[in-house]
């Protein structure tokens, strides 16, 4: 038995908490992912899992013996990986998910020369502005604005993105537009459905500003378009925000206060292991974004 081909059954099936949808991910067949289980817990004569017919669930020793081997794996591919640095054919086919802005002004940039440089690459996009279930999803790279990463995945910090907060001429024309923080409370500020609050920095102190209006969405695009519209205020990721405001759809505002900025990470299960374009694809994104993403100024939109 090849022990390293049973230990990424062993993972897969501690990730996925199945043994179906292990073999699924694997290629393999069920009883095949079964018989890898079984050699491995011949080899450490310890009982690595629980099994019932509705739940698969690690032991101690199990949990213990997930993290061992999830070493070896990762240690296993970064061999790999060092021989194989300069091979000029990279294959195989890469499932990301991302959010949907995100996606249409940077990342679909990125994807593109990727593969012009690796023609035998494909990738599909999977543009959402909900997280990915990356395991019940097949997801090998997930993009995520956050600040802090699930301690279940493993996560590479991309880059930083300043936000900035947008109205359209239209809306400033007809409404005024607020010069301090505290005018925002009386003005119709567009949130996403789990916010509401917008936070600043003002001499080094955060501040937290309680905002509402007559739209909120699970989807920053249609609050985009309804601040288009000259509807109301909001707050936008540059990366985003900064085509709006060179083509004069939105305009930005209040720029006296500091939005904190988010950083946008990648984040994979360790089963990633088994593709190597997904590291490849990884380390590409953090070279072509090596810098920041800042606020476009009025001199640049002109």
């Amino acid at each position: 038995m090849d022990r390293l081909t049973a230990m990424r059954s062993f993972v897969e099936v501690a990730h996925c908490a199945s043994f179906t949808k292990a073999a699924e991910r694997l290629g393999l067949s069920r009883l095949q992912v079964s018989r890898h289980v079984n050699e491995i817990e011949a080899w450490l004569e310890q009982r690595l899992l629980h099994r019932t017919t509705r739940k698969v669930s690690l032991t101690t020793a199990g949990e213990a013996a997930l993290v061992r081997c999830e070493k070896i794996l990762h240690e296993t591919l970064e061999l790999t990986l060092s021989s194989k640095r300069h091979t000029p054919c990279l294959s195989g086919t890469i499932r990301i998910a991302a959010p949907i802005g995100l996606t249409q002004n940077i990342l679909l940039d990125a994807v593109e020369l990727f593969i012009e440089r690796h023609s035998a690459v494909s990738i599909q996009l999977f543009a959402s502005d909900q997280f990915a279930q990356l395991v019940d999803e097949r997801i090998d790279i997930a993009l995520r604005y956050t600040d802090k990463p699930a301690d279940n995945l493993i996560a590479r910090r991309l880059m930083d993105i300043d936000s900035v907060i947008c109205a359209s001429s239209e809306y400033i024309k007809q409404y005024g537009e607020p010069k301090q923080l505290e005018e925002l409370e009386n003005h119709n500020c567009f949130l996403h459905l789990e916010r509401t609050s917008w936070e600043f920095i003002t001499d080094n102190t955060r501040r937290i500003i309680e905002v509402s209006g007559s739209i909120k969405a699970n989807e920053l695009g249609v609050l985009v378009r309804a601040a288009q519209h000259g509807k109301g205020i909001v707050l936008l990721p540059c990366d985003l925000a900064n085509p709006l405001i060179a083509a004069g759809s939105l305009q930005p505002i209040l720029t006296d206060y500091v939005v904190p900025s988010t950083c946008l990470w990648a984040v994979y299960l360790s089963r990633s292991y088994q593709l190597p374009i997904v590291r490849q694809f990884i380390d590409f994104l953090a070279e072509h974004w090596s810098d920041d993403i800042k606020l476009l100024t009025q001199l640049e939109s002109g």
